[in-house]
């Protein structure tokens, strides 16, 4: 589909869905953003729903300013995935002690490794800039500085919730490798530090939604969010980065008869900011659940832990932003999901995948997400798809 566009205040909300399939909450959300002095444009992705301050699924431009909460408090959260020189005949019926190894080898949930990870111990890894990065930890805020230990020792780590690693099939019968995570604890602190120092600015007091608060270009406060966001970005994509050769080197020891090899591996934000030029402006755009996607980008857009997944190219389409949706999209939230479904719901679900099966994770049943397919066909004018990929093994925190 093109996309439909909507009055707003300021801007018009250009939706990449059917706004009637938008529940009231999120349209608020979207109309409140199109209120904000600063914004010069406003996409909606088929993912769209609610989120704190602004909806996720929604790309946000402004000149100027730029909203920490609507970047979310996982800066930098996005994906990794590398197709590998494994196929379907390579595997085993059982795939329960790959999964073991993988759960052993990189942390999830809260947790963190015992010592930090050496980057020159990961085979065919390459981190330019490492020591550069991790010497300007030193000028983040002086409020979260004492959380580096933490920080060192969770990069290569998973998280929760939503986050995953994935290792799934595409229809040709390639095996390819696949996670979702971001700038885990350390990203989460700066975040709230800099959305609490937005809410307190006087030019901040006016506006419809507190959680909707800006820094302003050429202020102390944004010059310093500005560093710790970008900062934070890098950490997210260091982290799946070393996640990443991690996963590969247990997929090297559990097939080494095989002797598998890999591909360059394709790797996307969507959540975060980026400075772009559109109609002569320079604007600093934010994808809240938004992948970029300009001609030829390679981008991942996930499903759910039950379903599939895409790996795409952005077919450069300036109306969005060049963007595209991050995923399924929640249709459901997780207290809902909770209450509604059972273990056995997603025992069903989730029938012939090696995963967690328990309560710990009913909230991320397939049934709690849209319909993968239907998302993917609402931006055909955003990308094409290069592969549809089905997990077998699905690791979450």
């Amino acid at each position: 589909m093109s996309y439909v566009e909507l009055p707003g205040a300021r801007v018009p909300i250009r939706m990449w869905t059917d706004p009637a399939t938008v529940e009231g909450v999120a349209m608020q959300q979207l109309r409140n953003v199109a209120t904000l002095p600063w914004i010069k444009g406003l996409a909606v992705m088929p993912d769209v729903h609610y989120g704190k301050g602004a909806t996720v699924g929604s790309v946000i431009a402004m000149q100027g300013a730029v909203c920490p909460a609507a970047v979310g408090v996982d800066i930098g959260c996005g994906m990794s995935a590398v197709r590998t020189s494994l196929t379907a005949e390579d595997l085993p019926g059982d795939l329960s002690r790959l999964r073991s190894r993988i759960e052993r080898a990189i942390p999830v949930g809260r947790g963190m490794h015992e010592d930090p990870v050496d980057p020159g111990q990961l085979y065919g890894f390459s981190a330019p800039g490492w020591d550069d990065f991790w010497g300007r930890f030193g000028e983040v805020a002086e409020a979260v500085r004492f959380r580096q230990e933490r920080a060192v020792k969770q990069m290569g780590s998973l998280g929760s919730g939503n986050h995953f690693i994935e290792f799934c099939l595409d229809e040709s019968g390639s095996v390819w490798l696949m996670l979702h995570s971001g700038s885990r604890n350390i990203g989460k602190e700066l975040a709230e530090y800099h959305i609490g120092e937005a809410r307190k600015l006087p030019h901040n007091q006016g506006l419809v939604d507190h959680d909707l608060a800006v820094f302003i270009a050429d202020t102390p406060q944004m010059a310093a969010y500005r560093h710790d966001l970008f900062w934070a970005q890098e950490y997210a994509k260091y982290n799946r980065s070393v996640m990443m050769a991690l996963f590969q080197d247990v997929v090297r020891k559990e097939f080494k008869k095989a002797k598998p090899t890999f591909e360059p591996v394709i790797s996307c934000h969507h959540n975060y900011v980026a400075e772009e030029r559109y109609e002569g402006m320079d604007l600093l755009v934010t994808r809240k659940g938004a992948i970029r996607a300009g001609s030829g980008d390679y981008g991942i857009i996930p499903g759910s832990m039950g379903t599939g997944s895409y790996i795409v190219k952005g077919l450069g389409n300036a109306a969005s932003f060049n963007s595209a949706s991050h995923g399924a999209g929640r249709k459901m939230s997780r207290n809902a999901a909770k209450k509604r479904f059972s273990t056995r719901d997603l025992e069903e679900q989730t029938r012939g995948v090696e995963c967690r099966k328990d309560a710990g994770v009913v909230d991320e049943i397939p049934s709690a997400y849209k319909p993968i397919e239907k998302v993917i066909d609402q931006q055909r004018d955003l990308v094409e798809v290069v592969a549809k990929l089905k997990q077998l093994v699905c690791v979450k925190g």
